[in-house]
């Protein structure tokens, strides 16, 4: 309860003006001490935040798949697709993790991934071309920003080591017989989903489906550091946990979540 003492000496207007001038210096008190308040708040509700990712992360490490270590996705029908990230992931994926009911995606470009859509013979249409566009999207074209690239699927019997007589290979370079299945202008975007603190990549076609939380990416001229930070700041995510699945430098196409709803289309 707030005590007002009364100066007999003065007038009552001048009494009533140092009560104002006294309740004017408590507001600001109280202002300041609120702003403390909520900035103590925010700090709290970011460090429970960090606990929580920092949790997942270790819950993510304990339980981690054996196709975690590569570039990996899920297509609509749930077929799994691994893809190397450089030339001695390409050597093991197709050495140690290629089997006969597996299809082998790649495209023309030096620097692509090999693909292998896990009992692609099965597959259905919609599974083909999704996993053509994730290889296409991780491959040099999108350093080189092209839009769109073709991209070919040929079965395990026709992925070979043994180079033409004269010939050498290179590690992660293999030789393909036989007739490629051709896709052509397969478009070049990612999509990158964030729920539940969470990271995961895919094409557009599965990620939009599947999670609230997402961000669409296209080859562009943006550095691919500040597109991490800007995601980053956005869906609360380490961007250095971000960087790793952005193919290169990218422009934003659409971003979707609880707090955020922006199209960059025709922009």
């Amino acid at each position: 309860m707030l005590e007002i003492k009364i100066d007999r000496r003065k007038s009552i207007y001048e009494n009533i003006n140092d009560i104002y001038s006294r309740l004017k210096v408590l507001k600001d008190k109280k202002k300041k001490i609120e702003e403390i308040i909520k900035d103590y708040n925010e700090k709290l509700n970011n460090i429970e935040e960090n606990i929580v990712i920092e949790k997942k992360k270790e819950e993510k490490k304990k339980n981690r798949k054996w196709y975690e270590k590569f570039r990996w996705t899920k297509t609509s029908n749930d077929f799994l697709l691994i893809a190397g990230k450089d030339s001695i992931t390409n050597e093991i994926i197709i050495n140690k993790y290629l089997e006969d009911n597996d299809i082998v995606f790649h495209t023309e470009i030096t620097g692509s991934p090999f693909g292998i859509l896990k009992n692609g013979r099965k597959a259905r249409e919609e599974d083909i071309y999704e996993s053509a566009k994730f290889v296409a999207s991780y491959s040099r074209a999108w350093k080189n920003k092209f839009s769109s690239i073709d991209v070919y699927y040929v079965y395990p019997d026709q992925v070979s080591k043994k180079a033409p007589s004269g010939e050498y290979l290179n590690k992660g370079s293999f030789m393909i017989y036989g007739n490629k299945n051709y896709i052509k202008n397969v478009k070049l975007e990612i999509a990158l989903s964030f729920d539940n603190y969470e990271i995961f990549s895919g094409v557009p076609e599965v990620i939009t489906k599947k999670y609230q939380n997402y961000a669409i990416v296209v080859p562009g001229n943006k550095k691919q550091l500040d597109i991490a930070k800007e995601l980053s700041k956005i869906f609360k995510i380490d961007h250095n946990d971000i960087i790793i699945y952005l193919p290169g430098d990218s422009d934003l196409y659409l971003l979707k979540g609880s707090n955020v709803y922006k199209s960059f289309y025709n922009k």
